[in-house]
């Protein structure tokens, strides 16, 4: 009798990313980034894209198609292998079958997923939604579960959370989407009552946004309705931030065996093409950090105190990166965090982790390895 030889099934990775929101192209750079790193002799990889309009697709396994090239920015709708169906993800926690659905065709099974890898920023994917969707489906997920996703996508309640556990943050001031739309006149006096208590010049942003899109920088109230405006295109709640007078240090936390761990801090100098670290100077730029940062040792070792603190505040897991402002009084801010941050080889995390020792490729690997390890559900 003949022995079975047959090598037991590699983890079966789904990598999705795109998405509705305005940080669609980020989201595919970084996918692209993340799949070149993949072992492909360690897991399966199912490449989906979700499209501006939100129609999951499967997509080419093409990370060289997924870079900024030229200044244009890529997007899922290029790279979908076909223009109509989609990709369904069953809600039976019992089957994690992912079937592909065309027009005119039987539906076609792609296999199991054992986890997915959530590529995307912003809205509709990295604040909460998907990851009520995989909860629901029985799907392990790299990354933030449902409540620490919605909170760290919600700049006003993650500012909340972190008062209530002690951290310290900047003055802001908060316009709900009712405020500006029925008295307009009481929302702009709240914003220059804010100026007069803390200065000019500020910053409107939208409440629930990221990779600095749709954030203005006022000096006067001249500017003011239009950097409204510009930051509701984005979200219609808004955020109002005073200027924070210090440098701009980030700090990575990923999850190890032990708890969480936080990685060499970097810093952000002053760009001086942009009046500040905005979408243009983060990607198109290419604006870069320095890592590690050069703040000394003690700051050091309380910059990354901080960025446990937060990560554990708003419950997170899997990694975060955290953002502070080192005040000229020698005291840092936390201005927010990011549960899924940008994560292309140039970026600040993986860039601050490679510099504490963890390269890119286990980066990710250890990622996907602690996503595999952890249910889901209530935990």
């Amino acid at each position: 009798m003949s022995e079975n030889t047959q090598s037991p099934r590699k983890p079966r990775v789904a990598v999705v990313f795109g998405g509705r929101s305005s940080e669609h192209a980020i989201s595919v750079v970084t996918a692209g980034a993340v799949l070149s790193a993949i072992d492909r002799d360690k897991y399966d990889v199912l490449p989906i894209g979700i499209t501006t309009d939100g129609r999951w697709a499967l997509t080419a396994d093409a990370p060289e198609r997924m870079a900024i090239a030229d200044r244009a920015l890529p997007n899922v709708a290029d790279l979908a292998e076909s223009e109509e169906g989609g990709v369904v993800l069953s809600v039976d926690p019992a089957n994690r079958e992912v079937v592909l659905s065309e027009p005119g065709s039987v539906p076609r099974a792609l296999g199991e997923v054992d986890v997915v890898f959530p590529m995307l920023h912003g809205p509709y994917g990295e604040d909460g939604t998907l990851q009520g969707l995989l909860e629901l489906s029985g799907v392990p997920y790299v990354g933030a579960g449902v409540l620490a996703s919605a909170v760290g996508q919600d700049k006003e309640y993650m500012k909340r959370v972190f008062v209530s556990f002690g951290l310290p943050v900047g003055p802001y001031e908060v316009i709900r989407p009712r405020e500006w739309e029925q008295n307009p006149a009481a929302a702009r006096k709240k914003i220059v009552e804010f100026a007069a208590e803390h200065g000019w010049p500020l910053f409107v942003k939208p409440a629930r946004g990221g990779s600095s899109m749709g954030i203005t920088k006022v000096d006067d109230l001249a500017g003011l309705d239009e950097a409204i405006e510009e930051a509701r295109r984005h979200d219609p709640k808004i955020l109002v931030e005073s200027l924070l007078r210090g440098r701009e240090i980030e700090c990575g936390v990923l999850e190890f065996e032990d708890g969480p761990r936080a990685s060499v801090p970097a810093e952000i100098p002053p760009v001086t093409d942009h009046d500040f670290y905005d979408f243009e100077a983060k990607y198109i730029d290419s604006a870069s950090g320095i890592v590690p940062a050069p703040i000394g040792d003690e700051a050091t070792a309380e910059v990354q105190r901080l960025a446990v603190a937060a990560y554990e505040a708003i419950s997170c897991e899997g990694l975060v990166r955290a953002d502070f402002f080192l005040t000229e009084d020698g005291d840092f801010v936390i201005n927010e965090v990011n549960t899924m941050p940008g994560f292309t080889p140039i970026s600040m995390y993986p860039r601050m982790w490679q510099e504490s020792g963890v390269g890119y490729p286990e980066l990710v690997d250890r990622l996907i390895q602690a996503a595999l390890t952890r249910s889901t559900g209530l935990r």
